[in-house]
């Protein structure tokens, strides 16, 4: 297939943002998009409606995560490429999209040659990554995925790099898409597998094992 008869998907829930991305996209000859869906169900529906090559998504829909919907796109169409486009650059939400099948992520703030040229790279079959959030995949790999110490799960790190961070119960729930509740459990858990009595200590013993690294 040529790059002149490449279709592209638009999955925003927000029309303004979805009318600037294509009208960018359709200044460039040989790139068209062939549709725009608010919602993970209607993505599904074009996507075996137009057979599209490349679909930008974004993280936050109506009716579920761009997370989950990466892996149902691959899963209905595997030759599809999909591009995170979103404001959200949290690790654990770049890893899972990484995991998850996603040829791409870029954060809404990027210019427009950028989404231009990185709809094209994927097509090519290249990877895309947003610059300012390539540290993250790196410290990924070099192990803070890892158990270091413990037994501790990826949450649970993830949990105390936030307290180090001084973020409430409540703040690390909204961070993690968790429960107030769930957090507290894991807080208690963590402080157990650790040997600590309180979230400063916690915070302490994780700075240390960092500094170790």
């Amino acid at each position: 297939m040529s790059a002149e008869n490449m279709k592209i998907l638009l999955v925003d829930d927000h029309a303004v943002v979805r009318l600037g991305i294509r009208s960018l996209i359709e200044k460039n000859p040989g790139m068209l998009v062939c549709g725009e869906a608010e919602t993970l169900k209607e993505t599904y529906q074009m996507l075996m409606d137009f057979n599209p090559d490349v679909v930008l998504l974004d993280i936050k829909l109506p009716d579920g995560s761009g997370v989950g919907g990466c892996k149902k796109i691959k899963k209905i169409s595997p030759k599809t490429k999909v591009i995170i486009l979103t404001a959200y650059a949290e690790n654990h939400i770049i890893l899972d999209c990484i995991k998850g099948g996603a040829d791409g992520y870029l954060l809404k703030n990027v210019d427009s040659t950028t989404i231009v040229t990185a709809i094209e790279d994927v097509f090519k079959g290249k990877s895309v990554l947003d610059h300012s959030v390539t540290d993250i995949v790196f410290y990924e790999l070099k192990g803070f995925n890892k158990n270091i110490d413990n037994g501790l799960s990826q949450q649970e790190q993830e949990i105390l790099e936030r307290i180090c961070q001084g973020k409430t119960n409540r703040e690390i729930g909204a961070y993690l898409y968790i429960s107030e509740k769930t957090v507290r459990n894991y807080v208690s858990k963590i402080m157990s597998k650790i040997g600590v009595a309180n979230r400063t200590e916690a915070a302490a013993y994780w700075t240390e094992q960092k500094s170790l690294r």
